[in-house]
Protein backbone atom coordinates (compact mmCIF):
# COMPACT_ATOMS: atom_id res chain seq x y z
CA UNK A 1 0.00 0.00 0.00
CA UNK A 2 1.30 3.66 -0.43
CA UNK A 3 2.45 5.51 2.80
CA UNK A 4 -0.31 8.11 3.94
CA UNK A 5 -0.66 11.32 3.47
CA UNK A 6 -0.77 12.84 7.18
CA UNK A 7 -2.35 16.41 7.23
CA UNK A 8 -1.46 18.27 10.76
CA UNK A 9 -4.28 20.90 10.78
CA UNK A 10 -3.89 24.33 12.93
CA UNK A 11 -6.20 23.80 15.89
CA UNK A 12 -8.87 26.32 15.84
CA UNK A 13 -9.90 26.85 19.30
CA UNK A 14 -8.94 29.08 21.53
CA UNK A 15 -6.55 28.93 24.26
CA UNK A 16 -5.37 25.31 22.53
CA UNK A 17 -1.67 25.95 21.54
CA UNK A 18 -0.41 21.98 21.75
CA UNK A 19 0.14 19.53 19.07
CA UNK A 20 0.30 15.99 18.17
CA UNK A 21 3.21 15.87 16.10
CA UNK A 22 6.72 17.64 16.86
CA UNK A 23 9.20 18.27 14.27
CA UNK A 24 11.75 16.02 15.09
CA UNK A 25 8.19 13.32 14.43
CA UNK A 26 7.56 14.66 11.44
CA UNK A 27 10.48 14.03 9.78
CA UNK A 28 10.65 10.24 10.80
CA UNK A 29 7.72 9.67 9.21
CA UNK A 30 8.62 11.60 5.90
CA UNK A 31 12.36 9.27 6.24
CA UNK A 32 9.28 6.28 6.88
CA UNK A 33 7.63 7.62 3.21
CA UNK A 34 4.92 9.33 4.38
CA UNK A 35 3.77 12.31 2.76
CA UNK A 36 3.07 15.00 5.76
CA UNK A 37 1.32 18.48 5.08
CA UNK A 38 1.17 21.05 7.85
CA UNK A 39 -1.34 23.72 8.65
CA UNK A 40 0.57 27.09 9.03
CA UNK A 41 -0.46 28.37 12.76
CA UNK A 42 0.64 32.01 14.66
CA UNK A 43 -0.43 29.91 17.50
CA UNK A 44 0.88 26.79 17.77
CA UNK A 45 3.19 26.06 20.60
CA UNK A 46 5.98 24.97 17.76
CA UNK A 47 6.35 27.46 14.69
CA UNK A 48 5.61 26.34 11.63
CA UNK A 49 9.29 27.16 10.34
CA UNK A 50 10.35 24.02 12.26
CA UNK A 51 8.20 21.96 10.68
CA UNK A 52 9.47 23.30 6.69
CA UNK A 53 13.08 22.55 8.38
CA UNK A 54 11.72 19.11 9.09
CA UNK A 55 10.75 18.87 5.74
CA UNK A 56 7.12 18.82 5.99
CA UNK A 57 4.72 20.72 2.93
CA UNK A 58 2.90 24.21 4.45
CA UNK A 59 -0.55 24.94 3.42
CA UNK A 60 -2.53 27.55 4.78
CA UNK A 61 -3.97 27.50 8.17
CA UNK A 62 -7.74 25.93 8.18
CA UNK A 63 -7.23 24.65 4.82
CA UNK A 64 -7.73 21.44 5.30
CA UNK A 65 -11.69 20.56 3.96
CA UNK A 66 -9.73 21.24 0.79
CA UNK A 67 -7.05 18.71 1.36
CA UNK A 68 -6.98 15.58 -1.09
CA UNK A 69 -9.55 12.55 -0.30
CA UNK A 70 -6.90 10.26 0.76
CA UNK A 71 -5.76 12.72 3.31
CA UNK A 72 -5.74 12.02 6.70
CA UNK A 73 -6.33 15.21 8.96
CA UNK A 74 -4.56 15.42 12.44
CA UNK A 75 -5.84 17.78 14.64
CA UNK A 76 -6.36 17.17 18.81
CA UNK A 77 -9.69 19.26 19.68
CA UNK A 78 -12.93 20.00 18.27
CA UNK A 79 -13.50 21.14 14.58
CA UNK A 80 -15.72 23.89 13.63
CA UNK A 81 -19.45 23.61 14.25
CA UNK A 82 -20.38 24.67 11.05
CA UNK A 83 -22.58 21.72 10.19
CA UNK A 84 -20.96 20.87 7.07
CA UNK A 85 -20.53 17.20 6.45
CA UNK A 86 -16.84 15.59 6.56
CA UNK A 87 -15.53 13.43 4.03
CA UNK A 88 -11.93 13.03 5.49
CA UNK A 89 -10.42 10.43 7.96
CA UNK A 90 -10.07 12.29 10.98
CA UNK A 91 -7.92 11.84 14.08
CA UNK A 92 -8.53 13.66 16.71
CA UNK A 93 -10.28 13.84 19.86
CA UNK A 94 -14.20 13.88 19.20
CA UNK A 95 -15.97 12.93 22.15
CA UNK A 96 -18.73 11.55 20.45
CA UNK A 97 -19.41 8.29 21.96
CA UNK A 98 -20.49 8.62 24.83
CA UNK A 99 -23.39 10.27 24.40
CA UNK A 100 -22.21 13.38 24.40
CA UNK A 101 -24.64 15.90 22.62
CA UNK A 102 -21.81 17.53 20.18
CA UNK A 103 -20.52 14.16 19.81
CA UNK A 104 -24.01 13.04 18.33
CA UNK A 105 -23.44 15.87 15.63
CA UNK A 106 -20.16 15.55 14.68
CA UNK A 107 -21.25 11.47 14.10
CA UNK A 108 -23.85 13.04 11.79
CA UNK A 109 -22.05 15.25 10.10
CA UNK A 110 -19.10 12.27 9.33
CA UNK A 111 -22.51 9.95 8.04
CA UNK A 112 -23.34 12.82 5.89
CA UNK A 113 -19.90 13.08 4.22
CA UNK A 114 -18.77 9.77 4.50
CA UNK A 115 -15.93 10.20 6.81
CA UNK A 116 -14.49 8.45 9.50
CA UNK A 117 -13.38 9.54 13.14
CA UNK A 118 -10.44 7.58 13.83
CA UNK A 119 -10.51 8.78 17.98
CA UNK A 120 -7.29 9.60 19.84
CA UNK A 121 -8.89 8.30 23.02
CA UNK A 122 -9.92 4.85 21.42
CA UNK A 123 -6.44 3.73 20.16
CA UNK A 124 -5.77 0.98 22.30
CA UNK A 125 -3.21 -2.65 22.57
CA UNK A 126 -5.00 -5.73 22.10
CA UNK A 127 -5.85 -5.39 26.23
CA UNK A 128 -7.64 -2.35 25.68
CA UNK A 129 -4.85 0.34 27.27
CA UNK A 130 -4.24 3.35 25.40
CA UNK A 131 -1.50 3.96 24.25
CA UNK A 132 -0.57 7.54 23.81
CA UNK A 133 -2.91 10.41 27.10
CA UNK A 134 -2.09 13.39 28.06
CA UNK A 135 -3.26 12.49 30.86
CA UNK A 136 -0.60 13.37 33.40
CA UNK A 137 -0.44 16.62 32.27
CA UNK A 138 -4.28 17.07 32.46
CA UNK A 139 -3.54 15.28 36.23
CA UNK A 140 -0.66 18.17 36.72
CA UNK A 141 -2.37 21.37 36.10
CA UNK A 142 -5.88 20.26 36.83
CA UNK A 143 -4.64 20.01 40.65
CA UNK A 144 -3.17 23.29 40.20
CA UNK A 145 -6.45 25.08 38.98
CA UNK A 146 -8.49 23.34 42.14
CA UNK A 147 -5.63 24.47 44.28
CA UNK A 148 -6.02 28.22 43.24
CA UNK A 149 -9.78 27.80 43.48
CA UNK A 150 -9.39 27.02 46.99
CA UNK A 151 -6.13 29.71 47.85
CA UNK A 152 -9.17 32.37 46.11
CA UNK A 153 -12.01 31.17 48.43
CA UNK A 154 -9.79 31.95 50.96
CA UNK A 155 -9.66 35.41 49.83
CA UNK A 156 -13.14 35.42 49.41
CA UNK A 157 -12.79 35.54 46.10
CA UNK A 158 -13.67 33.65 42.89
CA UNK A 159 -10.78 32.09 41.33
CA UNK A 160 -8.98 34.46 38.25
CA UNK A 161 -8.77 33.48 34.67
CA UNK A 162 -5.83 30.83 34.24
CA UNK A 163 -3.07 30.91 31.51
CA UNK A 164 -0.13 29.02 30.04
CA UNK A 165 2.82 28.41 32.06
CA UNK A 166 6.60 28.32 30.24
CA UNK A 167 6.92 25.29 31.88
CA UNK A 168 6.02 23.17 35.24
CA UNK A 169 8.91 24.87 37.37
CA UNK A 170 7.23 28.39 36.63
CA UNK A 171 3.42 27.20 37.55
CA UNK A 172 5.06 25.46 40.91
CA UNK A 173 6.47 28.77 42.15
CA UNK A 174 3.42 30.93 41.09
CA UNK A 175 1.43 28.37 43.07
CA UNK A 176 3.10 28.02 45.55
CA UNK A 177 3.48 32.05 46.39
CA UNK A 178 -0.30 31.63 45.96
CA UNK A 179 -1.05 29.19 48.37
CA UNK A 180 1.70 30.81 51.13
CA UNK A 181 -0.50 34.20 51.06
CA UNK A 182 -3.62 33.08 51.07
CA UNK A 183 -3.93 30.55 53.67
CA UNK A 184 -1.67 29.64 57.10
CA UNK A 185 -2.43 26.06 56.26
CA UNK A 186 -2.93 23.64 53.31
CA UNK A 187 -5.84 22.05 51.94
CA UNK A 188 -6.35 17.86 52.01
CA UNK A 189 -7.13 16.44 49.37
CA UNK A 190 -9.24 13.24 47.87
CA UNK A 191 -8.13 11.82 44.45
CA UNK A 192 -10.20 9.07 42.67
CA UNK A 193 -8.02 7.48 40.05
CA UNK A 194 -4.38 7.90 42.00
CA UNK A 195 -2.79 5.55 40.29
CA UNK A 196 -3.78 6.40 36.50
CA UNK A 197 -1.99 8.80 34.63
CA UNK A 198 -4.35 11.44 35.49
CA UNK A 199 -4.02 10.67 38.94
CA UNK A 200 -0.55 10.36 39.31
CA UNK A 201 -0.13 14.11 37.78
CA UNK A 202 -2.40 15.44 40.35
CA UNK A 203 -0.23 13.59 42.91
CA UNK A 204 2.56 14.55 42.12
CA UNK A 205 1.41 18.46 41.73
CA UNK A 206 -0.29 18.49 45.77
CA UNK A 207 3.00 16.57 46.98
CA UNK A 208 5.00 19.72 45.59
CA UNK A 209 2.40 21.87 47.03
CA UNK A 210 2.78 20.13 50.33
CA UNK A 211 -1.25 19.03 50.34
CA UNK A 212 -1.63 15.95 52.18
CA UNK A 213 -3.59 13.54 49.68
CA UNK A 214 -5.82 10.40 50.30
CA UNK A 215 -4.93 8.45 47.34
CA UNK A 216 -8.53 5.47 45.89
CA UNK A 217 -8.32 3.76 42.84
CA UNK A 218 -10.14 1.20 42.21
CA UNK A 219 -10.24 -0.62 45.16
CA UNK A 220 -11.94 1.79 47.31
CA UNK A 221 -14.71 2.72 45.13
CA UNK A 222 -15.98 -0.64 44.24
CA UNK A 223 -18.08 -1.02 46.65
CA UNK A 224 -20.02 1.64 44.27
CA UNK A 225 -20.94 4.45 47.07
CA UNK A 226 -21.80 6.10 48.54
CA UNK A 227 -18.57 7.88 49.38
CA UNK A 228 -18.94 10.17 52.62
CA UNK A 229 -15.30 10.83 52.69
CA UNK A 230 -15.29 12.77 49.55
CA UNK A 231 -17.04 15.57 52.37
CA UNK A 232 -14.84 15.12 54.51
CA UNK A 233 -11.57 16.47 52.20
CA UNK A 234 -11.37 20.55 51.00
CA UNK A 235 -10.64 19.41 47.51
CA UNK A 236 -11.94 16.41 45.63
CA UNK A 237 -10.20 15.47 42.14
CA UNK A 238 -11.86 12.81 39.64
CA UNK A 239 -9.31 11.33 37.62
CA UNK A 240 -10.96 8.56 36.05
CA UNK A 241 -12.29 7.74 32.26
CA UNK A 242 -15.98 7.17 33.11
CA UNK A 243 -18.13 4.17 31.96
CA UNK A 244 -21.22 2.59 32.29
CA UNK A 245 -19.47 0.82 35.44
CA UNK A 246 -18.45 3.98 37.38
CA UNK A 247 -20.78 4.79 40.28
CA UNK A 248 -21.56 8.35 41.21
CA UNK A 249 -19.08 10.19 43.09
CA UNK A 250 -20.51 13.56 44.30
CA UNK A 251 -24.67 13.36 44.20
CA UNK A 252 -26.95 16.12 43.39
CA UNK A 253 -27.77 16.64 46.99
CA UNK A 254 -24.04 17.24 47.90
CA UNK A 255 -24.05 20.75 48.34
CA UNK A 256 -26.43 20.99 50.84
CA UNK A 257 -25.00 18.57 53.01
CA UNK A 258 -22.36 18.79 56.09
CA UNK A 259 -19.10 19.06 54.15
CA UNK A 260 -15.41 20.47 54.05
CA UNK A 261 -15.29 19.82 50.49
CA UNK A 262 -14.96 23.36 49.12
CA UNK A 263 -13.34 22.34 45.54
CA UNK A 264 -14.28 19.83 42.97
CA UNK A 265 -11.27 19.80 40.47
CA UNK A 266 -13.29 17.22 37.62
CA UNK A 267 -10.29 16.58 35.55
CA UNK A 268 -11.83 14.17 33.67
CA UNK A 269 -14.51 16.73 32.77
CA UNK A 270 -17.63 14.53 30.85
CA UNK A 271 -20.40 16.54 32.43
CA UNK A 272 -22.73 16.10 29.14
CA UNK A 273 -22.01 12.40 29.23
CA UNK A 274 -24.22 9.53 30.25
CA UNK A 275 -21.70 8.16 32.67
CA UNK A 276 -20.67 11.62 34.81
CA UNK A 277 -20.28 10.93 37.88
CA UNK A 278 -19.77 14.28 39.34
CA UNK A 279 -23.46 15.04 39.73
CA UNK A 280 -23.70 19.26 40.74
CA UNK A 281 -22.72 20.48 37.49
CA UNK A 282 -23.91 20.74 33.59
CA UNK A 283 -21.16 22.56 31.75
CA UNK A 284 -17.77 23.03 31.52
CA UNK A 285 -15.84 25.71 32.95
CA UNK A 286 -13.61 28.02 30.61
CA UNK A 287 -10.17 29.31 31.61
CA UNK A 288 -11.77 33.00 31.35
CA UNK A 289 -13.35 31.72 34.68
CA UNK A 290 -12.22 28.49 35.63
CA UNK A 291 -14.40 28.02 38.64
CA UNK A 292 -18.02 27.26 38.42
CA UNK A 293 -19.64 28.23 41.72
CA UNK A 294 -22.63 25.54 42.28
CA UNK A 295 -23.33 26.80 46.09
CA UNK A 296 -22.56 29.68 48.30
CA UNK A 297 -22.67 29.28 51.93
CA UNK A 298 -20.29 27.08 52.47
CA UNK A 299 -18.74 27.62 49.30
CA UNK A 300 -18.25 24.72 46.62
CA UNK A 301 -16.88 25.48 43.28
CA UNK A 302 -16.54 23.03 40.34
CA UNK A 303 -12.73 23.65 37.80
CA UNK A 304 -13.90 21.51 35.06
CA UNK A 305 -11.78 22.60 32.18
CA UNK A 306 -11.57 20.34 28.89
CA UNK A 307 -7.96 20.98 27.81
CA UNK A 308 -5.84 21.47 31.31
CA UNK A 309 -2.54 20.12 29.59
CA UNK A 310 -2.86 23.55 27.08
CA UNK A 311 -1.62 25.36 30.91
CA UNK A 312 1.49 23.41 29.88
CA UNK A 313 1.79 23.22 26.11
CA UNK A 314 5.41 22.36 25.25
CA UNK A 315 5.90 19.45 28.04
CA UNK A 316 2.34 18.47 27.10
CA UNK A 317 3.02 18.64 23.73
CA UNK A 318 6.41 17.17 23.36
CA UNK A 319 5.26 13.88 25.64
CA UNK A 320 1.95 13.25 23.83
CA UNK A 321 3.97 13.07 20.95
CA UNK A 322 6.50 11.16 21.93
CA UNK A 323 3.88 8.50 23.15
CA UNK A 324 1.99 8.68 19.87
CA UNK A 325 4.90 8.53 16.69
CA UNK A 326 5.03 5.16 16.30
CA UNK A 327 1.05 4.71 16.34
CA UNK A 328 1.05 6.80 13.56
CA UNK A 329 3.47 4.92 11.56
CA UNK A 330 1.43 1.73 11.96
CA UNK A 331 -1.00 3.90 9.42
CA UNK A 332 1.72 2.68 7.02
CA UNK A 333 0.67 -0.75 7.56
CA UNK A 334 -2.31 -1.95 10.13
CA UNK A 335 -4.51 -4.88 8.77
CA UNK A 336 -5.85 -5.81 12.11
CA UNK A 337 -4.32 -3.46 14.47
CA UNK A 338 -4.77 -0.61 16.49
CA UNK A 339 -6.09 1.49 14.03
CA UNK A 340 -8.40 -1.27 12.63
CA UNK A 341 -9.82 -0.83 16.39
CA UNK A 342 -10.14 2.03 16.46
CA UNK A 343 -12.28 2.31 12.93
CA UNK A 344 -14.61 -0.60 14.60
CA UNK A 345 -15.33 1.74 17.53
CA UNK A 346 -16.48 4.05 15.22
CA UNK A 347 -18.46 1.95 12.96
CA UNK A 348 -20.28 0.82 16.26
CA UNK A 349 -21.19 4.26 17.33
CA UNK A 350 -22.43 5.94 13.65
Amino acid sequence: MSAPHLWLRAEQRDNETRVGLMPEGAAALIADGFRVTVEASDSRVVPTSAYAEAGCEIAPEGSWPDAPDQAIIFGLKELPEDGTPLRHRHIMFGHAFKGQSAGRVLLDRLKAGGGTLLDLEYLVDDRGRRLAAFGYWAGFAGAAVALRCWAAQQRGEEAAAVAPYPNADKMKQALRAELDAAADRRPTALIIGALGRVGTGARDLCTAMDVPVTAWDMDETAHGGPFPEILDHDIFLNCILAGPDTPVFVTVDAPEAPRALNVIGDIACDPDGDYNPVQVYDRVTVWESPALRVHDDPPLDVMAIDNLPSMLPLESSEDYSRQLLPVLKALKDDPGGVWARARATFKEHV
